[in-house]
Formats: C-alpha cells, structure tokens, sequence
C-alpha cells in the first residue's frame, strides 16, 4: 500500500543562466531551449515565474545532482 511518494521539482526559470549543468547531471528530465537559450523542467507546470513538476523518487538522485551543479541554485527537490 502507498508506494514510493513523489517528489516535487521547483524550477526559477527566469533566473536560469543557460549553464547546461542539469541537462548534464540528468537529460531526462532537463533540456536547454533553442528558442531562448534557458534549460527547460520537461513536462513541468508553469505558475508565474515557477515551474513545478512531480516525479517518481526514483528520479531523486539524479534531479539532486542537478541542483547542486546548478551554479545560481534556482532548483529545489522537495517532498
């Protein structure tokens, strides 16, 4: 019963300085964007400036790597 829960991916877009550490650190999950040069939260949800998305933990992980590599830490994991 239950199950693994699933964790939530808070991206800041706007503050996105186009590095490429988290399409790195988990290209699943992260792309850069041709059109503006900023990474894009696939299959994220866009409320005002934030993109959220809930995934299965076991992305964890790798979506972790890639909040630490983020160099203006604009990527929170949270439960």
């Amino acid at each position: 019963m239950g199950g693994p829960k699933p964790m939530r991916i808070t991206f800041y877009r706007s503050k996105c300085i186009g590095c490429n550490y988290c399409v790195e650190a988990w290209p699943e999950r992260w792309q850069m964007s041709k059109r503006d040069g900023k990474c894009v939260l696939i299959g994220a949800k866009k409320k005002g400036n934030i993109h959220q998305v809930q995934v299965g933990e076991y992305e964890r992980e790798y979506n972790e790597r890639a909040a630490a590599a983020c160099p203006v830490n604009i990527i929170r994991i949270n439960q």
